[in-house]
């Protein structure tokens, strides 16, 4: 079981179960320049990004049999030297100060893997600028640039308002050289759990796709039912033993436990929450695995903070229009 394996690679060539999730990515490729995709933690975002990553590298032995083998095979496809920012790795705890070394820290070593040098610049932006356009002119080949979990650092001070803005401010001329070296860009892939509007991504990038609601990206990131059946049998059958009850049985009740989610306007593709279903599959166990594995502390504080009570917000209805629209913490309504 692939669980907690956020790498394509590990899962490719380390005998793991993959749910072929290429059909999506090269729609995508094929369709737009710029996308972005917002879905909770723990949902597939670090895992479609490995993915990108790898298709974009050439790694043609390791889509073999996947649908994106096709796209590899293509005539016309060159790979494109890949920048990857997981920003869930910038050191947030350590104020200002470490999220611009955590930042130039990443881009520098991006620079050194792919064997190309940097001026001594103090701004991770201009760090950031120079080695687009250095990849650009070694390979001769459009630079590709994903960027994982984009809003992670702001998200760690959405309680505190100064520091919030300041963390903003930095990543805004960070992400903003990505409009400035468009020329020098193939294709742009941007995660992140909310849809917020200044930073310098979506209020800059005017071609941007957000293809977060999109009935043709629905299930991009976790699993239908028709892929648990197909994907993992052998698991199905042995749970269903071990608890005494019918595959049948069983999957009613793992509707129940595990694929409340749906990310498409038309409501017509239920999606289970892939960690939750692996770590079912795992311990055979009914339990609620997504919401043990992390801290909701920034909700708590935030309805603390504003004197919201949990009765406000039940069986609430938010409108698409609404989820569509960027926002920022300071002001968007606490829906």
């Amino acid at each position: 079981m692939p669980t907690g394996i956020y790498t394509f690679e590990e899962i490719r060539t380390e005998g793991h179960v993959y749910v072929d999730k290429t059909p999506y990515l090269i729609k995508m490729i094929d369709m737009g320049k710029i996308n972005f995709l917002s879905r909770p933690r723990r949902f597939g975002k670090s895992l479609t990004v490995s993915t990108l990553e790898a298709l974009f590298s050439g790694r043609k032995e390791l889509f073999k049999g996947l649908y994106a083998e096709e796209f590899l095979n293509r005539p016309a496809f060159k790979p494109s030297p890949v920048i990857l920012l997981d920003m869930s790795k910038i050191a947030a705890g350590s104020g200002m100060e470490g999220i611009r070394e955590s930042l130039v820290s990443q881009i520098t070593t991006i620079a050194h893997q792919q064997g190309v040098s940097l001026p001594d610049r103090q701004f991770a932006s201009n760090l950031l600028n120079d080695l687009i356009i250095n990849l650009y002119s070694k390979h001769k080949q459009k630079v590709v640039i994903l960027l994982d979990e984009y809003d992670a650092p702001y998200t760690e001070f959405m309680n505190d308002t100064k520091m919030a803005n300041a963390v903003r401010a930095e990543l805004r001329d960070c992400y903003s050289q990505i409009k400035a070296n468009d020329r020098y860009i193939r294709f742009v892939f941007i995660t992140g759990i909310s849809k917020f509007a200044r930073f310098g991504v979506f209020s800059k990038l005017n071609t941007i796709t957000d293809i977060s609601l999109m009935p043709e990206y629905a299930a991009i990131c976790g699993y239908t039912e028709d892929e648990i059946v197909q994907y993992f049998p052998d698991y199905l059958k042995d749970t269903a033993n071990e608890l005494n009850m019918s595959t049948d049985e069983l999957l009613d009740r793992m509707r129940h436990y595990y694929n409340g989610f749906c990310f498409d306007r038309n409501l017509s593709v239920r999606l289970y929450n892939p960690f939750s279903t692996l770590a079912f599959f795992t311990e055979k166990y009914f339990a609620d695995y997504w919401v043990e594995s992390g801290r909701t502390q920034v909700i708590a504080d935030y309805m603390k903070n504003r004197h919201l009570t949990v009765a406000e917000f039940r069986n609430f209805a938010i409108p698409e229009s609404f989820a569509r629209s960027p926002g920022d913490v300071d002001t968007t309504p606490p829906e």
